[in-house]
């Protein structure tokens, strides 16, 4: 299964496998978000695989939040992997 992203105004919802292989489409759908949106939420509930790549790259839309002083939110209960690493990143702050 690919990866499909529905937007509604500030939700985005994702289904399928994030992985290197679309992790462009991903890029492309939410490249300069913030310069619209003040906030936005990914929910994830629907994503049955994601690898390292997948990671990095919500990591980097998390990362350019902070940077921008804008809010993130990513709800569902997703992949594991993802929980991990930023698990990892709060216990290393």
């Amino acid at each position: 299964m690919d990866l499909e992203i529905t937007k509604t105004n500030n939700f985005f919802q994702l289904k399928g496998i994030l992985q290197r292989g679309n992790i462009h489409q991903f890029k492309r759908e939410l490249s300069n978000i913030f310069e619209t949106q003040n906030a936005v939420i990914l929910n994830i509930e629907n994503l049955t695989s994601i690898d390292h790549y997948g990671v990095n790259a919500l990591a980097q839309l998390h990362n350019e939040s902070i940077t921008k002083g804008k809010k993130l939110s990513i709800i569902g209960m997703g992949c594991d992997d993802l929980y991990e690493h930023f698990k990892s990143e709060e216990t290393a702050a």
